[in-house]
């Protein structure tokens, strides 16, 4: 065989195996691609406000009352009232509408370890939500009963779950109207939720303007 020829072939081998291990050091010391996963907060058992998937926590019970009616029932402009102690780690903090509006009682507490204040629920003279009762599991269809006035007699209805403010389903239950309270008894369907726990939230909207009046709200969870 021609020397050149056999000079060529012995180069081609040795680059070869020299690229082989170049190629398969830099292939060892690659990283191992890793996945990470997130875990959110979960909601505290009794509490619906403020969301545990955030990092918004209050250090008083004003606070946490003023901005549930902003953010999560849709209150505009809510005159806050002073926060009446229960006990040490509870109380309700009244609100209204407006100055003559009629009283929403948001009741708070420091169910965490943090002392921040947490939402459990809200109740109004005028929205009296009978059944289910607070913490009660419940299931698709679930019958509200109640009694209840507002305009018309008609009073809005929003299931909704945990880390959402969108409604899973929004309705209208009717009661009585012109200041005589009046019973209604509905019942509800409602898609799956994706949460384990939730609130039914009643709420009235005025006339005028169509801006919410006053509120009650329940937590409940979802059956499985």
């Amino acid at each position: 065989m021609d020397r050149r020829k056999i000079l060529t072939s012995a180069s081609v081998v040795v680059i070869t195996l020299v690229l082989g291990v170049v190629i398969g050091r830099q292939w060892d010391g690659a990283p191992t691609p890793t996945s990470t996963t997130t875990t959110l907060p979960s909601q505290p058992p009794s509490a619906i406000w403020p969301l545990a998937s955030t990092s918004t926590r209050f250090a008083t019970p004003e606070l946490a009352a003023q901005t549930f009616a902003l953010d999560y029932l849709g209150f505009i402009n809510p005159v806050v009232e002073p926060f009446q102690s229960g006990d040490s780690r509870s109380g309700e903090v009244p609100i209204r509408s407006s100055l003559s509006g009629a009283r929403t009682t948001i009741m708070v507490r420091q169910v965490t370890s943090d002392d921040t204040w947490w939402v459990i629920g809200a109740a109004s003279a005028n929205i009296q939500l009978t059944s289910p009762s607070a913490l009660q599991a419940i299931s698709d269809p679930v019958r509200l009963t109640g009694r209840s006035t507002a305009y018309e007699g008609v009073v809005d209805v929003e299931i909704r779950q945990d880390a959402n403010l969108s409604p899973l389903v929004h309705t209208t239950v009717h009661g009585g109207s012109m200041g005589v309270v009046g019973p209604f008894d509905a019942t509800v369907s409602y898609p799956k939720p994706t949460s384990s726990s939730g609130a039914i939230v009643l709420y009235t909207r005025s006339a005028k303007d169509g801006s919410v009046l006053e509120a009650s709200v329940l937590r409940v969870a979802f059956a499985k």
